[in-house]
């Protein structure tokens, strides 16, 4: 006769040590939960900081001043043809901040080295806003020239990076591209200097000394490579943030010995009349409501005559006579 010595409630194995690792695994989740370390915690963290919304100056003459905060935008692909499955047409893409370490938040400031990515939001926030600073001296308010070294800072809440560059090296490039890296730092160097250039190679030298024009192309080239800011259309990183494009330092020349579109950049700034019109607009608005609340409020009786008021209309006519 068999005995039957095993039944479900039996416990077999490292029973005792499972129960454990689940014990200190929920552990570990609550405490990581109460000090805010939670991948969704800092999600949420980096977007309330990076994503906070900014304004970006006037130019009132139409030119780049020193002091002025700008976006650098660079247009999308003119030609909007999907030739490969799963390879999307270059869309519009600004200058940004990239947060590859969320933990960096927490603390009091950013940190001295970041890189930069090319973020498909147009919307001037914390993370793709910056400062044009002097480097000869001048002073702010005064205009940028083409062939003017400058500095591309961040703004004070960002830790004041500036843009930076160096040689490429193969232990020193980007990750998909392997073109020359771009980065945020926070130490002022030779490195960290870069200048405009007319975007027609044919009219460069007749512009070296003219004032930079605001929300026009123009080439952004760094002063010691002399290598140009660029967009890898061809090559996305992951971010905190979504998928955005690599941003390199990289001239690409066409058949016409001319940069190609991903060269080309858009120093943004906001024109006379913005703030005005974006007013007039929400007085427009409510305006609008307004009217149409008043008509929808009419009351029944107003719409209705009485018969004396009918008379009195009737009487105020003017009688023609036929002659």
């Amino acid at each position: 006769m068999s005995v039957r010595t095993y039944n479900p409630s039996v416990r077999v194995g490292n029973w005792n040590e499972d129960i454990q690792l689940e014990e200190d695994t929920l552990k570990d989740f609550l405490d990581k939960r109460e000090k805010g370390e939670l991948l969704i915690q800092k999600t949420s963290n980096l977007a309330g900081v990076a994503l906070q919304k900014k304004q970006l100056s006037i130019s009132r003459d139409g030119y780049v001043h020193y002091g002025h905060v700008v976006m650098l935008c660079c247009k999308g692909a003119a030609d909007r043809t999907k030739y490969f499955t799963g390879v999307d047409p270059r869309d519009d893409c600004s200058l940004a901040l990239n947060l590859t370490d969320p933990m960096q938040l927490t603390q009091d400031k950013f940190a001295d080295t970041c890189g930069v990515s090319g973020c498909v939001s147009m919307e001037p926030v914390l993370r793709n806003v910056f400062c044009v600073k002097s480097i000869e001296g001048c002073n702010d308010g005064d205009v940028l020239k083409y062939g003017q070294p400058f500095y591309l800072s961040t703004l004070p809440e960002a830790g004041n990076l500036l843009l930076h560059s160096d040689q490429l090296t193969f232990m020193k490039c980007t990750k998909k591209s392997r073109h020359q890296l771009v980065s945020l730092v926070s130490e002022a160097s030779f490195l960290t200097q870069w200048m405009i250039l007319h975007k027609d190679p044919r009219l460069r030298m007749e512009f070296e000394g003219a004032p930079v024009p605001a929300n026009e192309p123009v080439i952004v080239t760094h002063c010691k490579t002399n290598q140009n800011l660029a967009v890898e259309e061809a090559f996305r990183v992951r971010t905190p943030l979504g998928r955005e494009y690599e941003i390199s330092s990289h001239t690409s020349l066409n058949s016409h010995k001319a940069e190609e579109d991903f060269n080309i950049w858009t120093i943004t700034m906001g024109v006379p009349g913005d703030s005005m019109m974006t007013a007039l607009s929400q007085n427009t608005n409510q305006s609008a409501m307004s009217s149409e609340f008043k008509s929808q409020s009419i009351p029944l009786s107003s719409a209705t005559t009485t018969p004396s008021t009918a008379n009195q209309i009737t009487a105020e006519q003017p009688t023609t006579t036929e002659n």
